[in-house]
């Protein structure tokens, strides 16, 4: 696609932001991250040796893709700031998905400690991508906290629901014209995709509905596809919505 996605100055040509999660085997995940087109890989920092003394999937990477570490299984901010701190000297980038849980049952975010390391963060230099509800006045403060993106959820983390306040993904790319908003959690299948594109999201960020699909390699390609769709109808601009029909072919002006 023509449509370039640019965030934090960096151009992609993918709305496509995939994981390393779940994967049954290494190849697997190789061949879902070709599969996807996709050119940015989120890396749970708690969940790999960083030292790389032992195999892990950081050695199965295409280089050439922007890693996002991520702070996944941080409940506080400050665990959220060390970890951010440490995944920077780790991996060598500014760039964090920075995730604060609130419930280990839901895996919902703590909106409030995720603004409060968000602000830390922003203040040393990191490129801050935050996981929050799908709420437009805690968006409003990520931005102007300084995050260059909002990445708000369709769904918990790995339900694989779909979108399911669309009103409110509406109302915050309405309210926000200018921002870039990521989806990202809750994605279970293609049209789940295509609707948060549709509903004017920037991107999408998914890992469970790839990874834990029959034929991983195969929903990436659909996922792919997906966001394209969704992407493009959105830029086209829908029909209205009409309580009754309206002829395909007008009779208006017609020979009688």
């Amino acid at each position: 696609m023509s449509d370039k996605f640019v965030l934090a100055g960096k151009e992609f040509s993918s709305r496509l932001i995939i994981g390393t999660g779940k994967y049954r085997s290494f190849d697997e995940m190789k061949a879902a991250h070709r599969a996807s087109g996709a050119e940015m890989v989120t890396v749970a920092v708690n969940r790999v040796p960083l030292d790389r003394k032992t195999e892990s999937f950081l050695d199965h990477l295409d280089p050439a893709m922007q890693i996002l570490p991520n702070t996944a299984g941080c409940y506080d901010a400050e665990h959220a700031i060390r970890t951010a701190r440490l995944a920077r000297e780790a991996l060598e980038t500014d760039w964090i998905k920075l995730e604060v849980i609130g419930d280990p049952v839901t895996l919902l975010p703590d909106n409030e400690q995720t603004l409060e390391a968000a602000r830390v963060l922003v203040k040393e230099g990191f490129i801050v991508l935050p996981y929050f509800s799908d709420d437009l006045i805690m968006a409003k403060k990520l931005l102007d906290a300084g995050c260059p993106a909002v990445m708000p959820l369709a769904a918990p983390i790995g339900s694989g629901m779909g979108v399911q306040n669309p009103s409110n993904l509406r109302i915050m790319r309405e309210q926000l014209p200018d921002a870039t908003i990521i989806v990202d959690a809750g994605v279970g299948v293609p049209s789940d995709a295509a609707i948060a594109m549709e509903l004017g999201a920037d991107a999408i960020l998914m890992n469970t509905a790839i990874a834990e699909a029959g034929d991983a390699a195969r929903m990436a390609t659909a996922m792919k596809l997906a966001v394209e769709a969704g992407r493009l109808g959105y830029l086209a601009g829908r029909m209205p919505k009409r309580l009754y029909a309206s002829a395909s072919s007008p009779i208006a002006g017609a020979i009688k």
